[in-house]
């Protein structure tokens, strides 16, 4: 098997970059002897919810743990239906289950990728309670409507913010639009640590305060358990290290996007296919760039891509109602079909070099005229 030489990430450069202060960080939580939540984790939820522009943040061991938590403390439980997209990580849909409801797929927007507000509005039944929007690859989904809906019905909504840490709707912070934000910090996300790690983000006091509850065992006082909780605390080596990424994440979401402003002069007109649409409500931090390759050429491109040393994945190849584990029975969802049998994802970081860059591309251009 060929070696990667151009990996679709590579952490490495921004650890180098930010070593000192990442080493300073990291010395300082190690002579503190303060391990697991603590004056870190604090200061970084202070930090993270003024940027986000919301009042309170809550630190939690992954981006699952946080659609766990926050999906509970919104009062999400057996019985309800939430509404979601099959066209995400299988955690989104794997979080509603966990907390006993059932998650009621719709189709996606076939541009953008992320849920459809009209599918929404669609799927609403008198056992829905909650929308959960995914803002896929970096990309804001189209909230406005789904609030109006939300408002209408008397839903919540929770933003699935796994991949999209600083991207904006309409001049907003995405995780402050809803009722509640989940994130992620896996070491690949666009505010990364350096394993796994995760937020919930509210501006309400209610869901904020459930939240701590959630992740410490269901106890506001330690051994006064109230309800069944989890260990789900940020450690506080994460959170020193996130403190520091955390002031660079707005700088290397530019480069993501100078780079992707790259790939599309580059790849654009180029027959079979087809680059990211950023929808005019949107600034998008381009997590992944992701490239729709048509005429059923994805896989042999991808293959032929990796023989060259070049590194892609495909997110995500089996939309999640098409699982075992679901075997949604409701038939097909043809956008996010499609999608899955398209998308591939190229090379992304703030620090991919230019002639790496157009290594990618000259290979995507020498294949694809060769794949019939």
């Amino acid at each position: 098997m060929s070696q990667i030489r151009i990996p679709i990430y590579d952490p490495r450069p921004e650890v180098e970059a930010l070593w000192d202060e990442l080493h300073d960080a990291i010395d300082g939580v190690l002579r503190s002897g303060r391990f697991i939540l603590g004056p870190e984790v604090e200061a970084f939820e202070r930090e993270a919810a003024e940027y986000l522009g919301v009042r309170y943040a809550v630190g939690v061991n992954s981006g699952t743990d946080a659609l766990v938590i926050a999906l509970r403390a919104l009062g999400i439980g057996p019985g309800d239906q939430v509404i979601t997209t099959p066209f995400t990580f299988f955690a989104t849909a794997e979080a509603i289950s966990a907390v006993g409801a059932t998650p009621v797929f719709v189709d996606i927007d076939p541009d953008t990728f992320n849920i459809s507000p009209a599918a929404v509005e669609k799927a609403i039944t008198p056992r829905t309670k909650a929308v959960l929007p995914v803002h896929l690859y970096g990309q804001a989904a189209d909230m406005e409507p789904i609030l109006e809906l939300a408002r209408a019905h008397g839903l919540k909504v929770l933003e699935d913010v796994a991949q999209a840490f600083g991207g904006e709707y309409k001049g907003r912070k995405l995780g402050a639009l809803g009722d509640a934000g989940a994130f992620s910090f896996f070491p690949t996300k666009n505010l990364g640590g350096f394993g796994d790690g995760g937020l919930v983000a509210t501006d309400d006091p209610e869901v904020a305060e459930a939240a701590r509850v959630l992740r410490a065992h269901g106890a506001r006082k330690k051994y006064h358990n109230e309800v069944l909780g989890y260990n789900s605390r940020l450690d506080a080596l994460q959170a020193a290290a996130l403190r520091v990424k955390l002031r660079y994440i707005d700088e290397w979401n530019a480069r993501r996007r100078a780079v992707a402003a790259r790939y599309n002069e580059a790849l654009a007109d180029l027959d079979g296919l087809v680059t990211p649409v950023e929808a005019d409500y949107a600034r998008h931090v381009y997590h992944q760039y992701t490239v729709r390759v048509k005429r059923g050429r994805r896989d042999a491109l991808r293959r032929r891509l990796t023989e060259a040393g070049i590194g892609t994945m495909v997110y995500y190849p089996v939309p999640v109602h098409r699982l075992p584990v679901y075997a949604w029975p409701e038939g097909s969802l043809p956008q996010a079909e499609a999608a899955a049998a398209e998308v591939l994802s190229l090379p992304m970081s703030p620090f991919l070099p230019p002639d790496a860059q157009d290594e990618v591309v000259r290979h995507i251009k020498d294949l694809l005229s060769n794949i019939t």
